[in-house]
């Protein structure tokens, strides 16, 4: 097993290991269309490169291991602001994983490093209005709905609405203190 940096109740986040090429081959329509990554195929060059350019220094994308080391998902940061101390995320989670709490897991650990030790004070995120799952678990983890984007992804044929949350660290600190680090 590679060198691991979190680990939570039922999984383990770690980094994108060159190996880990395979895993964007198993991404369904379905996880790639949440992410707003529905492509053209792109051949095994492009993905190498693609894969090695996501090492960044805030902006990281994690994979997700059960406790039997068996690929559950991934979460990934983007524009992280360090000036402002806000960053985005967007995770998947692979289909004969998903309902079992490991969103939430991979969620609140991401977030709680970024707290407290990268001295972020917020996190955002834009669920697509097509994607229940998601807007429930969010709003069960206590995120805020800060608004609504309009016609923001267009895909199966329609155009939907990308509903933006966020949390604060305070508000994060009152609920999920013990993800803190």
């Amino acid at each position: 097993m590679p060198i691991t940096y979190w680990t939570s109740k039922n999984m383990t986040l770690r980094a994108v290991q060159p190996d880990d090429i395979v895993i964007f081959d198993l991404l369904d329509t379905e996880i790639l269309r949440n992410m707003d990554s529905l492509h053209y195929p792109r051949s095994k060059a492009q993905m190498q490169e693609w894969v090695e350019e996501q090492l960044e220094e805030d902006e990281f994308r994690f994979i997700a291991v059960d406790q039997e080391n068996n690929i559950v998902g991934m979460i990934e940061t983007f524009d992280c602001d360090r000036k402002n101390g806000t960053f985005d995320y967007y995770l998947a989670v692979f289909e004969p994983y998903r309902g079992k709490g490991y969103a939430k897991e991979m969620i609140l650990s991401v977030i709680g490093h970024y707290f407290s030790e990268r001295a972020y004070q917020k996190v955002n995120t834009i669920v697509y209005s097509f994607n229940q799952p998601s807007i429930g678990l969010h709003e069960k983890l206590k995120f805020i709905k800060e608004g609504q984007l309009r016609n923001m992804i267009f895909t199966k044929g329609a155009y939907f609405d990308g509903i933006c949350y966020g949390m604060t660290k305070q508000e994060f600190e009152l609920h999920y203190s013990d993800y803190l680090r």
